[in-house]
């Protein structure tokens, strides 16, 4: 069974001698592994459990049964293409905290959404964590309490910056967002963009530029923000938010 779970892990890299490599094993010794002829010691085997995330059930169990049901990101299938770049996202790639946005309304080019998100870290992977303004809930008939208004998502990496995907509760709604970091004073604003699922209309955007502010780690900072969320007139964007947005040029 060893044997067998090896050479499926095996499947996601290019050659058994990389692999090898990276575990710190000696190919020789790594393809009896492979074979089934031998075991490892228990300090091999812990270090190959956490190169693969996972148990010494390894040894007994057939891999598919030791990832979660629900690890559809991390786990066979995923694991080497979306998976890749969801764990472990680096802090000084997106520092976890809060962060203030600006963006284009989907429905009014007249208006701009200014909202507060909050990004943390948990079991290696980078979450987000915010609300939708009462607003834009109450303009499609929507519940406009705290639980309705939640959004959630994950973060990964990519090439050059971070993609989110998030989501109402219930998967009520998505959206999906690209940012890449931007040379400013403080080294602390992101810009992208954010598309919505939503079919296509004659009326409203799919999808919009976006800035991202992190701001500093103090209560006062933060409740300010809060306060400032919801939807304001262009003249009323803070005016280096509107610099990167670029409003008079045509998103492509």
């Amino acid at each position: 069974m060893f044997g067998a779970n090896l050479r499926l892990l095996s499947q996601d890299y290019p050659s058994i001698a990389e692999l090898s490599r990276r575990l710190g094993i000696n190919r020789t010794q790594f393809n009896r592994y492979l074979s089934g002829e031998s075991f490892p010691r228990p300090d091999i085997l812990a270090r190959i459990c956490a190169f693969f995330d996972l148990d010494a059930r390894i040894l007994l169990e057939p891999v598919d049964a030791l990832r979660q049901p629900n690890d559809i990101l991390t786990g066979h299938e995923l694991g080497s293409f979306v998976g890749a770049g969801a764990l472990d996202v680096p802090e000084d790639e997106f520092p976890s905290g809060f962060y203030r946005f600006t963006r284009r309304s989907f429905v009014n080019d007249a208006q701009f959404v200014i909202g507060l998100v909050y990004v943390y870290r948990q079991d290696r992977a980078t979450y987000v964590r915010g609300y939708e303004a009462k607003d834009a809930l109450r303009h499609q008939g929507i519940p406009v309490d705290q639980r309705s208004r939640e959004f959630r998502g994950f973060v990964t990496r990519q090439e050059d910056g971070i993609a989110s995907v998030m989501s109402r509760r219930h998967a009520m709604t998505c959206s999906f967002n690209y940012l890449s970091r931007i040379a400013s004073f403080e080294n602390n604003f992101w810009v992208g963009y954010v598309t919505r699922t939503v079919r296509e209309s004659v009326t409203g955007r799919r999808a919009v530029r976006m800035v991202y502010e992190h701001i500093e780690a103090n209560t006062g900072a933060v409740l300010a923000a809060a306060r400032a969320t919801g939807y304001i007139d262009q003249d009323k964007v803070l005016p280096f938010h509107l610099r990167l947005l670029q409003p008079d040029a045509e998103f492509r």
